[in-house]
């Protein structure tokens, strides 16, 4: 192709790129719905810090641009650039044990004007390259296919949860499940490989825990033997749950929060001060907009043409689902606590950017799925 051609090229493509996109609205409003929530809730949960309030607005139009702009890459040129974009998160992820900072995980690289979690780079990256390997292959895989997939997720999963951040970890190590498992395996492989992962946890991951990880297990199972200690996490958030009873305390009014009993209230335990304040009724309408976020994140993909566009647009959406479950579970003492947010609402630059990004990449397979290879 001579010059001149890549040049009409370029500016045809960056044309279309640059004209009006063809969103998926509904599932737009919820996600704007969602993020005016989550600014809502941050206000209230750091006694009206504004500075605190607008960074996160920053950090959520940045999250909104990159979603926009991705919407309308097609998802043939985002899975052509999909082996580049791993390999450059694995090579990222890489650095932070060498220039990485952190309190209890050493998992954040200082670019200057702010820190980024390379890890959550693989939340998008991982099911990317998942569903890029299983594209061409017969579906459902085999064992060797699956051989393969296993080493994909491992690779990571291990270099994230050595940082330790063992929350991050099985998030993006079920990004990657997921696209394995919509990909068509079959129940008793399910099964085998569930029953073998379980136990090979439970009788060699402990021993690869630190005693702080260890602890939050132990509290798990019973937070009273240490209430001042190790289980005060958990005792805060239900009693910050508890109290909010069936309409909450009002706006601006935890006294969990205000008091300073619940730890991280703007990042991983926002949730229980928006239990706290609007009780009951708002958590329930809350999990309805999670829920008809995640619906229309499958329905995407049930509608997507080809194989890459599904198992990723599946994968995203379950990926969003186990955020809200594990952090619904961690603050109302259902699971351990593991450090993950509550996903558009908990405080947390990089998450909610990589979160956004992930619903553009969901929008160019729904704009697209006319275009696409059956």
């Amino acid at each position: 192709m001579n010059p001149v051609a890549i040049r009409v090229y370029l500016r045809r493509w960056m044309a279309r790129l640059l004209s009006r996109p063809t969103l998926d609205l509904p599932l737009l409003a919820a996600l704007i719905l969602l993020c005016g929530v989550g600014l809502v809730v941050l206000y209230s949960a750091s006694g009206g810090n504004l500075n605190l309030v607008l960074n996160q607005s920053a950090r959520l139009a940045l999250g909104f641009a990159l979603l926009l702009l991705a919407s309308r890459v097609p998802p043939a040129i985002l899975r052509s650039w999909t082996p580049w974009l791993f390999a450059t998160s694995l090579v990222v992820l890489l650095l932070v044990p060498l220039i990485g900072s952190g309190r209890s995980a050493r998992s954040w690289i200082d670019v200057g004007p702010f820190f980024v979690q390379p890890a959550e780079l693989l939340k998008l990256s991982l099911p990317m390259m998942v569903a890029w390997f299983l594209h061409d292959r017969v579906l459902p895989p085999g064992w060797g296919t699956l051989l393969v997939c296993a080493v994909l997720i491992g690779v990571p999963t291990a270099l994230i949860v050595v940082q330790p951040d063992l929350g991050t970890g099985m998030v993006v190590a079920a990004s990657g499940v997921f696209a394995v498992f919509l990909a068509g395996l079959s129940w008793p492989r399910i099964a085998l490989i569930g029953g073998v992962g379980t136990t090979a946890a439970g009788l060699i991951g402990w021993q690869f825990l630190h005693e702080y990880q260890r602890n939050r297990l132990r509290m798990f199972l019973d937070p009273e033997s240490d209430p001042l200690g190790a289980g005060w996490n958990i005792i805060q958030a239900e009693i910050a749950v508890g109290s909010g009873g069936t309409f909450g305390k009002g706006f601006a009014m935890s006294t969990q929060a205000k008091l300073d009993f619940l730890p991280e209230h703007t990042t991983d335990f926002i949730f229980a001060v928006f239990a706290e304040e609007f009780g009951l009724i708002g958590v329930v309408l809350v999990l309805a907009l999670y829920a008809f976020i995640i619906g229309r994140g499958l329905w995407i993909a049930s509608n997507a043409r080809d194989t890459w566009s599904r198992l990723l647009a599946g994968a995203l959406s379950l990926t969003f689902f186990v955020y809200v479950m594990v952090n619904g579970g961690m603050i109302t003492g259902l699971l351990p606590v593991v450090g993950v947010p509550m996903p558009l609402i908990s405080y947390g630059g990089t998450s909610a950017v990589s979160l956004l990004a992930g619903f553009g990449i969901l929008q160019s397979i729904h704009a697209h799925r006319r275009l696409a290879a059956a």
